[in-house]
């Protein structure tokens, strides 16, 4: 093994050491390098952007022939294009030539890509159609024997047309990838009639001077909404009071327990949800009553009341699709420890009436833009956290221990409904706002299995209710190894747990192949 291998492989071994993550003793704590160390940066562009899927954009950016966005996985450039034939195709954006970027543009249509720095051509499934000159250029002969066209990614898939790629080919099947993520996604697309959805024209792209995982954390902490956005939450307040009969407010079907929850998904995806009988806010779906109404008919109440609920679902590495008060994607892009590039768009089932479109994007503008009242609110206190994270000598930071007393795995009420199997579960009051979505609270008015008054895997009852002992909780849970072994573990908390297994186990990789 060369010394660059084994000084990398020591590198990513004392990543492994700045995580403290001992689920046994209720113990995950953080060392504040992990955000703001060059070398925790590097690896996490290598081992996790640039080797997994990563969120590309819709099929419905490129409806057409010809169509094509251009975006990036890690610090690859990509293109993304529909060929003259129809079929979708991802490529890396740097021409074959010197490595210029060969489309500079972030959204069009064009039959052919003309490198600007020298000339040569692409047509839009990537083929190379022309080489400037090359007739007088004294190629050697091997040259005409050589590919010229445009890098593909080595894996390209879509779910409903939700595009995800990989620059490595040693990735799971996009489904399996996905797993249960895909009845959230499900929620949105099947609002509209013909199963599409679409970004409204116009997108919001911003850096703040943070670490990427900030962000990544943000889209499951419900913890600092009433703190961070409370000038957001007064404004809602006088709105409600004053709301007409179309301001899209809906009720929670009688009998519906109110709290927060989570669930937590293989390869580090989880989602955040809350069941509220009083809603601060309208939804473009409960604009219309016989609207809403033929939806219900169309994919049953049950779901329905799942689709009014809000949601904030983020897929590992870099997708957050939240659906409450407007329907957002935002995608982010590490540029250094210390900042982030971040892509917001306003997601819209195709079909809507236009006044739902309306109340949409002004519920939009309000909360997710970058001039609205919430985004700016995180960015400060992303940048803030970042500033207190350069205190590196400082104890470790206790951001992850709310809602760590308790952990629900196995049968949960809440999932069951949406036939869904999450590796682990929370549930608690609306005022929980649990940190860890990997370690819950039990659920109000149910047993410590999450069942109603617990009922054990054997089949017997706990009686304990919620006064279950934390010391005898291990007595009711699912026994045995994880359902399955994740390379990068559950990296929600998981992205932070990531760090320390990434650490550990790349090295081990790396000695291995050597």
């Amino acid at each position: 093994m060369s010394a660059a291998t084994q000084n990398h492989a020591a590198r990513l071994s004392e990543i492994s050491r700045l995580v403290d993550d001992r689920p046994a003793e209720r113990v995950f704590e953080v060392d504040r390098r992990i955000f703001t160390d060059p070398a925790v940066y590097d690896a996490e562009l290598r081992h996790i952007f640039e080797a997994t899927w990563n969120f590309i954009g819709l099929e419905s950016q490129i409806a057409r022939p010809n169509d094509f966005v251009t975006t990036h996985i890690g610090r690859h450039p990509i293109l993304v294009m529909r060929s003259a034939d129809g079929k979708v195709g991802a490529f890396l954006n740097t021409c074959r030539h010197r490595g210029t970027i060969v489309c500079p543009f972030k959204q069009g249509r064009q039959k052919f890509h003309v490198c600007r720095y020298h000339g040569w051509a692409y047509d839009s499934s990537g083929r190379n159609i022309s080489v400037t000159e090359e007739a007088s250029g004294q190629y050697p002969p091997s040259f005409s024997n050589q590919n010229h066209d445009l890098l593909p990614v080595a894996r390209l898939g879509s779910y409903r047309g939700f595009l995800f790629a990989s620059l490595s080919a040693d990735v799971p099947q996009l489904e399996e990838f996905l797993g249960d993520t895909r009845a959230f996604l499900d929620l949105i697309i099947d609002q509209s009639d013909s199963g599409e959805v679409e970004f409204v024209p116009g997108a919001s792209t911003y850096t703040f001077d943070a670490n990427w995982k900030l962000q990544f954390e943000n889209g499951l902490d419900y913890y600092h909404f009433a703190t961070t956005h409370s000038s957001y939450v007064d404004i809602l307040k006088k709105r409600n009071a004053s709301a007409g009969p179309d301001a899209g407010f809906t009720a929670e079907p009688e009998g519906e327990q109110e709290g927060q929850g989570s669930f937590s998904f293989d390869y580090g995806h989880a989602v955040n949800w809350s069941i509220k009988r009083t809603q601060l806010y309208g939804r473009p779906l409960g604009m219309d009553t016989a609207r809403l109404d033929a939806v219900r008919q169309r994919v049953g109440s049950t779901r329905a009341k799942w689709m009014l609920r809000q949601r904030n679902l983020t897929i590992f590495p870099n997708l957050q699709v939240i659906d409450i008060l407007s329907a957002q994607v935002r995608t982010w892009r590490p540029l250094a420890p210390d900042k982030t590039e971040m892509v917001s768009h306003c997601l819209a089932p195709v079909g809507e009436s236009a006044a739902a479109r309306t109340l949409r994007i002004r519920n939009y503008e309000d909360f997710f833009n970058a001039s609205g009242l919430a985004s700016s609110d995180d960015n400060v206190m992303y940048e803030f956290c970042q500033t207190g994270y350069d205190a590196a000598t400082a104890a470790p930071t206790q951001g992850y221990l709310r809602g760590i007393a308790d952990v629900g795995r196995g049968e949960s009420a809440h999932a069951s409904e949406l036939g869904i199997t999450p590796s682990e579960w929370s549930f608690g009051p609306t005022s929980f706002g649990g940190e860890t979505t990997s370690i819950p609270a039990t659920a109000s008015g149910a047993g410590c299995c999450g069942t109603p008054r617990g009922r054990r895997r054997d089949g017997s009852r706990c009686n304990q209710g919620n006064g279950c002992p934390r010391d005898r909780i291990r007595d009711h849970l699912p026994r045995g190894p994880p359902a399955r072994r994740r390379r990068m573990g559950r990296l929600g908390r998981d992205v932070l747990r990531g760090c320390r297994l990434l650490g550990a186990g790349m090295a081990r990789r790396i000695q291995h192949h050597q």
